[in-house]
């Protein structure tokens, strides 16, 4: 699991007595954004959605979320700012007005090098989008110019649930058991 990666509970304990800030404090409330927007994710799964958590890549770093149904697949990427006002443009973020962040432009990457993976897998053409979703901010703005990456809140995440023809039931199944293989991401 994701979460054993981080500190034991041991240091965190002696890190939060101490009053001392820790190297993982921004890794947990990235993990607890990833665990908020997983539980909105799951929610769709009545609507014929499927959804993976915390895939593993092959350079050491991971994808938030993978959601694969009849609107298609989307790569989401989450993002933890607490109490933060977000912009969002083209390819970049600001948060509370500070130095801009390239959470559109990696989203894109991302979103791409899932459409690479599964596309050696599937004998069709797997649409994937970027999403990236911002977790207990205190307002999102977004670019007029903005269309390459879909950009909510976590709560709007739901707005994906009605989305459909672009994956047939079966093919939903089938690029679900693809993306299910770990060895699938380590290898890419």
């Amino acid at each position: 699991m994701i979460a054993e990666r981080g500190p034991s509970k041991v240091q965190r304990l002696t890190a939060k007595l101490l009053r001392q800030p820790s190297e993982w404090d921004s890794w947990y409330a990235g993990l607890e954004g990833e665990r908020r927007v997983g539980r909105e994710l799951e929610r769709l799964s009545p609507l014929g959605w499927r959804v993976l958590h915390g895939i593993e890549k092959g350079n050491g770093g991971d994808i938030d979320h993978v959601l694969i149904g009849p609107g298609g697949v989307f790569s989401i990427n989450t993002k933890n700012h607490r109490g933060a006002s977000v912009w969002v443009g083209d390819s970049m973020a600001k948060i509370n007005g500070g130095k801009p962040r390239p959470y559109a432009a990696a989203s894109q990457a991302e979103a791409d090098f899932v459409r690479k993976v599964l596309g050696r897998y599937c004998a069709f053409d797997v649409p994937v989008e970027p999403v990236l979703v911002f977790v207990g901010i205190s307002s999102l703005d977004r670019a007029a110019t903005q269309y390459a990456v879909r950009v909510y809140q976590e709560r709007e995440v739901s707005a994906l649930g009605p989305l459909a023809g672009k994956l047939t039931p079966e093919q939903v199944e089938h690029v679900y058991g693809v993306a299910r293989h770990r060895r699938v991401w380590l290898r890419a």
